[in-house]
């Protein structure tokens, strides 16, 4: 492998590492027909090193420190060659457009560094002659200066919001444990990960995590899979049960023969439909750079032309062709582009965050206010991830006994259905009973005596081992030694907010799916009570990935919201991936947007705001193009004949004030209620595609 600089790619070094020149990441090489086929070290490429926004943020201090002097020098009118020294040091710190336009025209995407760099180039030269010139006499350096100083601030920003994006392959690796307990001839040997093999034997420990996949040989216990499966209740696993990499061992020990190890086992898969997700993401394309691309193949052309006409066929000097030339040039530079963007995003950054949302990637703003389906991962995002204590049946129709019973023994025992138990007990006011001589049943249930009777809580494998039958579906049941007293039913609670989330998508004309990995039966129940569009039950990872993928397929733009690891490949596939920000670090790293708040309402809030920015960036591209569009031919002197020519003072005037426009225009964002949804309710929504 071969790995290049984006802004130098002359550079090729064999590991990664950092330019010599620059300081950049770099990235791997392309082979000469992939580059002219994909175009792929491009400007976003560039935004997306690390080094980058410290690179901008840097330069911009400096410029803004060096334009203080400069204004008043030049607002003064005087000290040209002290000017000129302060433009130049200035200058200086733009050369980084003039690397990104060299790599533009490489790469034949020319954009806004192409323009930039002309204008700013061609500004400095042309104020440079001017003051060693008399007959010249103009001069631009303020305005490059300030052109300069606009654009490091945009491009910082820019940079920082490339750069967030984490990289979710890493967080899966940390699941795994960094050693294994390998069983060679009964004897323990402590190895790494790499050393492990198909047919091996390990040993797993209490509050261990399973190196591989595998099935157990000896030993059972609780283990959380909450990581593949999304789901907070532990699964009890005994001989011949299967453990996944990962899994983490809450009692008991157990012995696993390895079946699937490294890439293969159940981490690694999802690391490779992760590594797949992100090579087929799409990517929303920056609007500015789409505007500007055009703008200098006008301003370029306008330029050379109005130097021609004037100087060719009206005859005038040299020196007032050239001055026209340069002023369609400085007047057509992005001052009010550069700004129209970043400032928007900023103020939307702010927004987003005061109402819940971290957007990671700014450009990913113009794909949410497309979508029209928002896919939920159930646990921990529609519910609340934690069991709650729905049911308690007593055969004496004395609840409240069996609970004060059932607390009093759940009260020694750590296990999260039990600590839900006591918390519900202690609810209703309810005193847990005095309990002697407690034990741990491992992957079953839990022993122990009050007032010299013994009693059973556990679920339905431990009732058939008293010889006892289970007569409901309940989570736990309680037994004395010859009879079943009575059952209690625990189910994941929704959060209120829910409902209301739902509610406002249906409004904004989204739909709303949800992924889980329940029984069709718990997840209809939630289905119905959320009014929900569409219900994937017992999906796996990798089903995940494949329904949203699906609903790709058909046409539908997708947000998929989640909080676990076995998210990731899902949220890295959807369009847009949001991430709970309760959730695991590898489903923020994976996402796009982050709810730091945990709340599903959020999601209409984040496409309130898109639909909002988008119009704002919109209005100020049509201005910012609009003013050009006005401009551009009067500084080219078209309308001179009838007595109107526009001098660069002027010009530099209209640049500012089409600057301040936009700037007002986005700063109207901060009056927005994200929370406040107008759209008409599109009609009742029925469960469906299941």
């Amino acid at each position: 492998m071969t790995y290049t600089c984006p802004m130098h790619p002359e550079i090729r070094e064999d590991q990664p590492g950092r330019c010599p020149k620059c300081g950049m990441d770099l990235v791997p090489a392309e082979t000469e027909g992939e580059a002219a086929g994909h175009a792929k070290h491009d400007h976003a490429a560039m935004m997306a090193s690390p080094s980058a926004a410290k690179d901008f943020l840097t330069r911009f201090i400096i410029v803004t420190v060096l334009l203080i002097p400069l204004g008043l020098l030049s607002w003064f009118g005087a000290a040209s060659y002290l000017k000129l020294l302060l433009a130049t040091i200035i200058f200086y710190f733009g050369l980084i457009f003039f690397e990104h336009a060299r790599h533009e025209i490489m790469m034949k995407k020319y954009g806004m560094m192409t323009l930039v760099s002309l204008a700013v180039g061609a500004g400095y030269l042309f104020s440079a002659a001017g003051t060693f010139i008399p007959a010249i006499a103009t001069e631009f350096y303020l305005e490059i200066s300030t052109l300069i100083w606009v654009l490091l601030l945009g491009h910082f920003l820019e940079a920082k919001s490339s750069s967030a994006a984490g990289n979710a392959l890493q967080e899966v690796g940390k699941l795994l444990p960094k050693e294994a307990h390998l069983l060679v001839r009964g004897q323990v040997k402590a190895v790494s990960l790499v050393q492990l093999k198909s047919g091996d034997m390990v040993r797993v420990l209490p509050g261990e995590k399973v190196p591989a996949d595998g099935v157990i040989i000896n030993g059972s216990a609780n283990f959380s899979e909450a990581h593949i499966t999304g789901e907070s209740k532990p699964l009890a696993k005994a001989k011949s049960d299967r453990v996944v990499a990962g899994a983490i061992c809450l009692d008991g020990s157990v012995e696993v023969k390895l079946d699937r190890v490294g890439a293969s086992s159940t981490i690694g898969q999802i690391q490779k439909l992760i590594a797949s997700a992100q090579q087929t993401k799409p990517s929303a394309q920056r609007l500015a750079d789409r505007a500007a691309a055009w703008l200098t193949f006008i301003a370029l052309g306008t330029a050379i032309m109005t130097l021609a006409v004037w100087l060719l066929i009206a005859g005038q000097t040299f020196v007032f062709a050239m001055t026209l030339a340069i002023t369609v040039l400085v007047i057509a530079c992005p001052h009010a582009l550069g700004l129209a963007i970043p400032t928007v995003t900023t103020i939307a950054t702010k927004l987003a965050v005061a109402n819940g949302v971290f957007i990671k990637d700014m450009a990913k703003l113009e794909v949410v206010k497309k979508a029209d389906y928002v896919v939920f991962d159930k646990t921990g995002t529609l519910t609340k991830g934690e069991f709650g204590v729905t049911k308690v049946t007593a055969v004496d129709n004395q609840p409240k006994n069996l609970l004060r019973l059932v607390a009093g023994l759940e009260n020694h025992s750590s296990h999260v259905i039990g600590q839900a138990i006591v918390k519900y007990a202690k609810e209703q006011g309810i005193k847990p009973a005095k309990v002697v001589n407690f034990k741990n049943l491992a992957g079953q249930g839990i022993r122990g005596e009050v007032d010299g009777r013994t009693y059973f809580v556990g679920n339905s494998a431990l009732m058939k081992g008293l010889n006892l039958v289970p007569a409901s579906s309940a989570n736990v049941f309680v037994a004395s030694q010859v009879e079943i007293l009575g059952s209690l039913t625990l189910a994941d609670q929704i959060k209120p907010e829910a409902k209301t989330a739902v509610d406002k998508l249906h409004r904004l004309g989204v739909k709303v799916a949800m992924l889980t990995g329940d029984s069709q039966e718990v997840a209809e129940s939630v289905g119905k009570q959320l009014n929900i569009d569409t219900i994937f039950s017992q999906v796996m990872p990798e089903k995940k990935y494949e329904h949203i993928k699906s609903l790709q397929n058909k046409g539908r733009i997708v947000i998929m919201v989640g909080d676990g690891v076995n998210d990731a490949p899902a949220l890295t596939q959807a369009n847009v991936g949001v991430a709970v920000g309760a959730g695991t670090d590898v489903a923020v790293e994976a996402g796009d947007v982050v709810l730091t708040r945990s709340n599903p309402e959020d999601i209409s809030r984040l496409i309130v705001l898109a639909r909002k920015v988008y119009r704002k960036m919109i209005e100020n591209l049509i201005w910012a193009l609009g003013y050009n569009t006005l401009a551009i031919p009067a500084a080219a002197g078209v309308f001179i004949p009838w007595g109107i020519q526009l001098k660069p003072e002027f010009g530099a005037i209209l640049m500012s004030l089409s600057s301040v426009i936009v700037v007002i225009n986005a700063m109207s964002l901060r009056q927005v209620n994200l929370a406040t949804v107008t759209k008409l309710d599109h009609g009742p929504r029925s469960i469906s595609e299941r």
